[in-house]
């Protein structure tokens, strides 16, 4: 009975943001185009697709040759409208992600956070920064903006064209949607993916001509402090315990690398997604942690991290707090190259050439 109610629960959002979609591929709606090449990358699942390191990729790509502006909504912030984030801003300010960010790039590139990101994008084109490029985090749903690239982001674990829309699955809308897509990146991936079964997962998402498919999974650098107390680099030995505390959507490949690679003995903490900690989750964190042998860290991801550090921790805990950075990999050495190359010239070259690209359905 409850997956009948979800099916046609599912059937009610699948009609209405295939409306939406109508009325914006055939300019009822109408999207806005901008002077200045804007580069979205997002998804079409509820959930961790790997959206911030694949933006911090593209930034890393171009800070050196543009200016460049990432535009977030800033998700769960607890205000409202345009702001610069800065080194100084917190995460009720501007989010945990734009946080993330914004202390990666401070003085590299620029970051700032709207939910209306047409608006958004005027208050930062009125800087008249050289060479200006925009960076849209999570915004393929957002088609009041029609991006110069659009980067979709599946998950290898989650194939779309297996999944079923909101609330009976995971999609935010149809599988269909990945037709807007100039570029596609299979995130997540297993290191021993061979060339066939890329070509098969490209099959099955009907890739379209003009669209590329790259694959990529995330490596992991060594643990950093997160509060100046802690020693610059911990000694995490076989026997080292490890609280492994995480507020993101899908923990799965941090596990199997921390269980892998650093020790087999791993307590989890795991809260949702973008979690506020609050007194009560401080307190529960910090005697999980002090019941551990003495032989033990604090192990968190980078962008808990930024959260965590707000937080008036016990100093014990304090001297024993890790994150652990994480970056894009490219499988297949040479697509690193290639997209890399895809990304210049999408930039570089008169904007005119992505009407070239335009799809109709």
């Amino acid at each position: 009975m409850l997956k009948l109610i979800l099916k046609i629960l599912s059937g009610f959002y699948y009609l209405i943001t295939s409306v939406r979609n109508f009325l914006y591929d055939n300019k009822v709606i109408k999207s806005h185009e901008f002077l200045a090449p804007v580069i979205s990358v997002g998804n079409i699942t509820v959930g961790g697709t790997g959206k911030t390191p694949h933006t911090e990729y593209i930034v890393n790509l171009l800070k050196d040759k543009f200016d460049v502006t990432i535009l977030s909504r800033g998700y769960k912030r607890k205000t409202s409208g345009y702001l610069d984030a800065t080194k100084d801003s917190t995460v009720a300010e501007i989010g945990d992600e734009p946080k993330q960010m914004v202390k990666k790039f401070s003085g590299k590139a620029f970051v700032a956070v709207c939910e209306d990101r047409v608006k958004g994008i005027n208050k930062i084109l009125k800087k008249k920064l050289d060479n200006q490029i925009i960076v849209l985090d999570d915004a393929y749903q957002h088609r009041k903006v029609t991006p110069l690239v659009n980067v979709l982001l599946v998950d290898y674990n989650r194939p779309v064209y297996e999944d079923h829309l909101l609330p009976f699955g995971r999609l935010r809308e149809s599988s269909k949607g990945t037709s807007r897509a100039h570029i596609i990146i299979v995130t997540k991936c297993p290191e021993e993916i061979k060339p066939i079964e890329k070509n098969i997962i490209a099959k099955n998402m009907n890739r379209l001509p003009f669209q590329s498919v790259y694959f990529t999974n995330f490596k992991y650098s060594a643990p950093q402090k997160v509060f100046q107390e802690a020693a610059d680099s911990p000694e995490i030995t076989k026997d080292t315990e490890i609280l492994l505390l995480t507020g993101i959507a899908d923990t799965k490949v941090l596990e199997e690398y921390v269980k892998k690679n650093l020790s087999g003995k791993v307590t989890q903490l795991k809260f949702s997604d973008h979690h506020n900690f609050t007194k009560k989750d401080i307190q529960n964190i910090t005697d999980t942690f002090l019941s551990l042998s003495s032989n033990k860290i604090l192990l968190t991801t980078e962008k808990d991290a930024v959260r965590l550090e707000e937080v008036a921790f016990d100093l014990e805990v304090r001297t024993k707090m890790y994150y652990l950075p994480i970056e894009v990999n490219f499988i297949f050495e040479e697509d690193a190259q290639k997209f890399n190359q895809q990304i210049l010239k999408y930039v570089t070259e008169n904007k005119t050439d992505y009407r070239l690209h335009t799809t109709v359905r």
